[in-house]
């Protein structure tokens, strides 16, 4: 499976990597906050605490900080999705679970979701991201479609049920509903959309 990790520079030191991880935090908190277009090197220098030396070590380009940065953030929500409560997401119970984590979270009102809200805003700009993007995508979904594999090889799930498609449905309704979340500054809307997601996906459960 393709990844979205970038592997640091070997020869950095335990300081280096210190001050490069903070650079990536600082600069995906300014993009979360005023997008990628409003974001300059001061404004990461000052929140990072670095020099301009620095930070040009780390990251020569602001296309390669950008890159790094949809890496975190996928990193990110890749890891939110192993929770150890949600298990494999192989149950019904767990992708419930799954759902009202994030209903109950303010971060969808305040900002949408971290990673697509990035990856929306860079896809058309800098056609150079798809790659990064569509990576960072596909490892949130193969978390998804391993589980409902192995809901359908239990007989939890119909022969019929596909797997790709269920995962792309979860994924899709999360999306629209985070960014319906930002516009209208409450949680309905996500919570429409992964209920509605869900009960589509328990239309698939066999029966007992």
């Amino acid at each position: 499976m393709t990844t979205t990790r970038q592997v640091p520079d070997r020869k950095l030191t335990a300081k280096g990597l210190a001050t490069r991880e903070r650079i990536i935090r600082a600069a995906a908190e300014l993009i979360y906050e005023h997008g990628v277009q409003n974001t300059n090197n001061e404004q990461i220098r000052e929140a990072a605490g670095v020099s301009g030396s620095q930070l040009t070590r780390h990251f020569p380009t602001k296309e390669s900080l950008v890159r790094a940065v949809l890496a975190w953030q996928a990193d990110g929500i890749v890891a939110r999705h192993q929770a150890p409560e949600l298990g494999e997401l192989d149950s019904f119970a767990a992708l419930r679970r799954w759902a009202d984590s994030y209903i109950a979270s303010q971060d969808m009102v305040r900002g949408g979701c971290t990673f697509g809200s990035l990856a929306a805003e860079v896809v058309k700009a800098e056609p150079s991201h798809r790659d990064t993007v569509a990576a960072g995508f596909e490892r949130w979904q193969a978390l998804f479609r391993r589980g409902l594999t192995k809901m359908r090889e239990r007989g939890e799930l119909r022969p019929d049920a596909d797997p790709t498609a269920l995962a792309h449905l979860l994924t899709a309704a999360f999306q629209g509903g985070a960014l319906l979340d930002q516009a209208a500054g409450e949680s309905a809307p996500l919570r429409d959309a992964l209920y509605g997601a869900l009960a589509y996906v328990e239309s698939f459960a066999a029966e007992r």
